[in-house]
């Protein structure tokens, strides 16, 4: 008889939990590309038998919130017709058909079998970094359709019974420009899918298949209760939004609350766009729980349950539910826009759980060429930190991942010069105006690769490259995002958004992420935090002043800051 007690049904779910971390660990430490064992542009997941998201790994929130569609789909299309067998691997990666995002993010999903019963499903999504397509890396920024993007895998078996199916890996190989890599990060994920398997194989052993079942089930209500009881306290009614996503178009966002339900309206937003910013229905739901789970109840738990009290709501067809062949190269951008966006037509009403707008992009950054040394061919992927929004009652965070990005990181520096044909000479906080308060917002850096061999850079995109994040309670706006190629002759030539560009050896990618928002009236700022700021040379004093009222005392060394007698905010 299956042990069905509290107790018993919570060491599941911590077990289960324990695996998820276990499936993360194994695949960073087999894969071969940098922009998963290092930036850890990857996530994993487990679902009960139903394809319901049952427990997390660490990762990109978004890829959690992607992986439910990969369950669901392979649920649908495979389990009620015992195609699904032990052993059997699926990959995925249209985003029509399970896939959710854009063809470099290759979802492997593995049933989970025990006494003859399927009980459970593991999956791990990762970003390919090559995955054939018009331009190195895959993500052309002059794409007009998806078919310009790569290779398509539209919900197949990778593995038969535990035996890989040899044409499809061939024709894998024959496509990708990184053969090697995009073969290997594959066994990597294969790797974490069947560990996880087996892992669930063991508790279904210990506890019996009732209580596994029970324990899911269990979990995911208390998902959801967690998540109703923080929608009661939330101010109730609908809220607004807008915002420019630049040479996309004006973008709007209803937000209503009830005790009952999120509603997420993006209705009235542009047609999907000729280029590839465009995010299929189930990645826009994906930013919308990156959102709602920020404002409800982000230290707590994060499965099905947790989401049930959301909905999302768009026009058929537009650039938050695009369809095919819609490109969705930099699906992500408008995406994070999105999320920024949500959390923005909140921020008023509930300011001690929102702050101000941060950079607000990824901001991915592809370099692909081939090696002037070895004749390899090479691909930079590098997402990029920027500056957060301050908040009510501190500075904003220095040089963080945009908040879809989750817990990815830098790519070190002497590797990427190992194993890319560039020399990074420079990578620190500027100095530039923005995001001036009482509390300031977050830093913005300046990263600078120099290229040794000729090659292109293949696509980016940043939001905020004409606007600015936008700031609370009198602060000032943060600083705008860009990237600029300086030539080896000295021209320069500034981007938000580009694709394809030529660079020769010599010529200098310089990215430079915004500032984050400012909260509160800068001549309110503390001294000793105007003067940190200026020890840690975020600032110059000549910007204190202006900005702060700020004036340092020639005798003594001590500060003066005249107006810091007007009312605290």
């Amino acid at each position: 008889m299956a042990k069905t007690d509290p107790f018993t049904l919570e060491v599941i779910q911590n077990t289960i939990d324990a695996i998820t971390d276990e499936m993360f660990a194994a695949m960073r430490r087999a894969a071969h590309s940098t922009v998963i064992y290092e930036v850890l542009d990857f996530g994993v997941a487990i679902a009960d038998a139903k394809g319901d998201l049952a427990s997390q790994g660490a990762g990109i929130p978004l890829f959690i919130g992607m992986l439910d569609p990969g369950f669901r789909a392979v649920v649908h299309r495979f389990a009620d017709k015992d195609a699904v067998e032990p052993g059997d691997i699926f990959i995925c990666n249209d985003p029509w058909a399970g896939g959710a995002s854009h063809l470099n993010d290759v979802s492997l999903i593995m049933p989970v079998f025990a006494s003859g019963a399927l009980i459970a499903w593991t999956a791990c999504k990762g970003h390919w970094s090559d995955i054939g397509g018009m331009v190195a890396g895959s993500v052309a920024m002059d794409a007009v359709e998806v078919f310009q993007e790569g290779l398509r895998f539209p919900l197949m078996k990778l593995f038969e019974r535990g035996t890989p199916v040899s044409a499809l890996l061939e024709m894998i190989r024959t496509n990708s420009r990184l053969p090697d890599a995009i073969i290997g990060d594959m066994w990597a994920g294969v790797s974490a899918v069947r560990l996880g398997a087996r892992r669930i194989e063991e508790v279904a052993s210990t506890y019996g298949l009732d209580a596994v079942e029970a324990a899911f089930e269990a979990y995911q209500r208390y998902g959801e209760s967690v998540s109703m009881n923080a929608l009661k306290e939330l101010p109730k009614g609908t809220f607004r939004a807008f915002g420019s996503l630049e040479a996309l178009g004006d973008i709007q966002v209803n937000v209503t609350v009830t005790n009952q339900e999120f509603t997420v309206d993006l209705r009235g937003n542009p047609a999907p766009v000729r280029g590839p910013a465009n995010c299929p229905y189930e990645v826009t739901l994906a930013a919308a729980k990156v959102a709602f789970k920020a404002i409800t109840s982000p230290e707590s738990v994060c499965n099905a349950g947790s989401f049930r009290p959301l909905r999302v709501i768009c026009d058929d067809n537009s650039m938050f539910a695009a369809k095919e062949p819609a490109p969705v190269g930099i699906y992500h951008e408008p995406a994070a826009f999105l999320t920024e966006l949500i959390l923005r037509s909140l921020a008023e009403h509930v300011p001690t759980r929102v702050g101000a707008g941060s950079f607000g992009s990824v901001g991915a950054l592809v370099i692909g060429g081939t090696h002037h040394e070895t004749g390899k061919p090479f691909c930079l992927i590098e997402p990029e930190v920027g500056g957060w929004g301050a908040s009510y009652c501190a500075d904003g965070e220095n040089a963080q991942f945009s908040a879809i990005d989750g817990e990815t990181y830098n790519t070190p520096i002497e590797i990427n010069e190992a194993r890319h044909d560039l020399v990074v000479q420079a990578y620190g906080f500027h100095g530039e105006d923005g995001g001036e308060g009482k509390f300031r917002g977050g830093r913005g850096v300046v990263l600078e690769y120099r290229l040794l061999s000729h090659a292109w850079t293949t696509g980016i995109f940043t939001p905020n490259f004409l606007t600015r994040p936008w700031s609370m309670n009198g602060g000032a706006s943060g600083s705008s995002n860009r990237v600029v190629i300086r030539r080896a002759d000295g021209r320069e030539e500034t981007y938000g958004k580009f694709s394809n560009v030529p660079l020769e050896p010599g010529d200098v990618v310089r990215v430079i992420t915004g500032h984050g928002g400012g909260w509160g009236d800068p001549k309110h700022r503390a001294v000793e935090d105007i003067e940190k700021d200026l020890e840690n040379e975020f600032i110059s004093e000549s910007h204190a002043r202006t900005a702060y009222g700020y004036m340092r005392k020639r005798l003594g060394g001590s500060a003066l800051a005249p107006d810091h007698s007007a009312p605290i905010d």
